[in-house]
């Protein structure tokens, strides 16, 4: 199978992604029009467990472009759902700067299965790459708010 975009309808909002039928290679929260995927799909099974508020194994992701990337994806993903770090704590684990590590997040290609939305700043939300509502929305429902 060659690299296609897939839509997907959220509670939240459309999100698209690219799977070529082994690897997900990004995820965009400002979906863009993409096709309904056929058969099994990882990354359509995961987003159904997400937004049921359960879990499933994450698809085959792209390979990180670095080490420090690597290093990155395994903070975000050791970040329970429902729960938030500080941009200081993600980089000083990482031996980093908190404005270095938030624009490392920003350059993540896999918002949401790669969770960049849970590290905040010190006093907000801070950014995220699909702006500032895709943020707001994902921590609420992650928290269990109704407000959204």
């Amino acid at each position: 199978m060659k690299d296609e975009a897939f839509s997907y309808v959220s509670p939240l909002g459309a999100v698209s992604y690219r799977w070529d039928g082994k690897v997900c290679r990004a995820v965009h929260l400002l979906a863009a029009a993409a096709s309904a995927p056929r058969g099994h799909d990882p990354v359509r099974a995961w987003l159904d467990a997400y937004f049921a508020g359960g879990s499933a194994p994450l698809p085959r992701l792209a390979e990180p472009r670095s080490p420090f990337q690597s290093a990155m994806r395994a903070a975000l993903l050791a970040i329970p759902f429902g729960e938030t770090r500080s941009y200081g704590e993600i980089a000083a684990s990482l031996g980093t700067a908190p404005r270095a590590m938030g624009q490392a997040l920003g350059a993540n290609p896999l918002p949401l299965l790669i969770p960049c939305h849970r590290v905040v700043a010190a006093h907000g939300p801070g950014g995220f790459s699909c702006g500032p509502e895709w943020k707001r929305r994902l921590l609420a429902f992650e928290s269990g708010s109704t407000g959204l």
